[in-house]
């Protein structure tokens, strides 16, 4: 049956009426949050938040670093400079195909602009069908094993594209400023809470994705290069959460008690439940003059916290770029040196100022990388073919040819 346009309009309509009676308090409760939350010092943000200290609440706050809010303006973007971004799409593996198999795609563009202004795209796909692509194996029982699917695809690829991008860096020539990006986390949130296995974690953060990002690092004594991950429309709490952790005034076991303690994004307890329901993006908002980002932070996230080395660390800022409050992610030994973060703050705001509100480098990236609709039928049509030309079974599932041809 075809979606009803008529009452969804009408729930449509009350859910904004019911979204604008409660805007007023939500103003009020921001305005009461940012007087407070800016009377915390420093040497108390950084204790309240520190892992340690942490670690026992039920919510993931960030590690404070400097201070707890504040703001930072950019510096003029050199006149000659690169940035690089890699993306990327793939098809999954598909039960309903005679083999199989997953592709992978990178796109990529390289940018120079100033005197010698200067663009390349590129575009790499990947087949993957023999078994050691298909699956992770555990080195110690190779019988033990995991499919290289859903999610786990789905990290590979962002390795993947870390790795084209770390190649195309080393490709640029050394007088240049760099500024290498990609698109989304740098944390590899699919392996938190999903049970896998440590041989799947190594797999793809001790064996890659570090080896990956030390191949950036290791430029950094012959080019200037600053890496970043561009999050946009940022969903996260963790800078709100570090707020409640310094606003706190309870003891910790309040904080766990399951009938009046916290939950991740809100609290029943004053004064921490002035920050209840309230994003990050919400309180930079209110803060980050156009073109100025945030104090930089350290994520506790435990995947980075555990897993990744020391100098790959992933810290993070927030950066108004004029339409919106973007999260910018960067390893240790950028978010360190004051030269390469203030470059990168730098080259993301005139991307995005380039790209009307997004970077351009990641949006020619994707166009280059995306796999649409008709890419993907056009995929399986020529694994049938290729296939049915040598003779090998090329069927499909009877739920896949149900849907290509409706009854009705």
């Amino acid at each position: 049956m075809p979606l009803d346009l008529g009452e969804t309009a009408l729930q449509l309509e009350r859910a904004t009426q019911q979204m604008g009676r409660h805007q007023g308090d939500r103003e009020n409760r921001m305005a009461a949050l940012l007087q407070v939350a800016a009377q915390v010092d420093s040497g108390t943000a950084r204790s309240r938040t520190q892992h340690e200290q942490s670690r026992g609440r039920p919510f993931l706050a960030a590690q404070v670093e400097t201070s707890l809010l504040g703001s930072h303006g950019p510096t003029e973007p050199p006149p000659d400079w690169s940035v690089l971004a890699v993306d990327g799409s793939h098809i999954d593996v598909d039960r309903h195909l005679p083999v199989g198999c997953y592709l992978i795609n990178l796109g990529g563009c390289a940018l120079t602009y100033g005197s010698k202004p200067d663009a390349k795209l590129f575009s790499r796909p990947h087949l993957a069908w023999e078994p050691d692509e298909l699956y992770l194996a555990d080195p110690q029982n190779p019988a033990r094993e995991e499919p290289i699917t859903g999610s786990v695809l789905g990290m590979i690829r962002t390795v993947q594209e870390l790795e084209r991008l770390a190649e195309a860096v080393e490709d640029c020539p050394p007088d240049l400023p760099i500024l290498a990006l990609v698109d989304g986390s740098l944390v590899m949130w699919g392996l938190s809470g999903q049970g896998y296995q440590s041989y799947v974690r190594d797999a793809i953060v001790e064996d890659r994705l570090m080896k990956a990002l030390d191949r950036f690092a290791d430029l950094v004594p012959e080019k200037q290069v600053t890496l970043a991950a561009y999050v946009s429309l940022p969903r996260s709490t963790e800078v709100v959460n570090a707020a409640r952790a310094c606003l706190c005034p309870h003891p910790m076991s309040l904080c766990s008690d399951p009938r009046n303690g916290c939950g991740n994004r809100r609290s029943i307890q004053s004064p921490c439940d002035l920050a209840a329901g309230f994003l990050d993006r919400d309180v930079f908002h209110s803060i980050l003059p156009a073109g100025f980002r945030s104090p930089v932070y350290l994520t506790n996230s435990s995947i980075s916290r555990q897993y990744y080395s020391d100098r790959q660390q992933v810290h993070f800022y927030y950066l108004n770029v004029g339409e919106e409050i973007a999260r910018v992610e960067v390893p240790r030994w950028v978010a360190q040196d004051e030269q390469l973060l203030a470059l990168g703050h730098s080259l993301i705001l005139d991307q995005c100022r380039r790209g009307q509100g997004y970077p351009v480098a990641i949006s020619e990236a994707h166009e280059q990388a995306v796999l649409d609709g008709k890419d993907r039928q056009i995929f399986k049509d020529l694994l049938a073919r290729s296939l049915e030309d040598l003779g090998l079974p090329s069927y499909t599932s009877e739920k896949e040819r149900s849907k290509r041809t409706p009854w009705l």
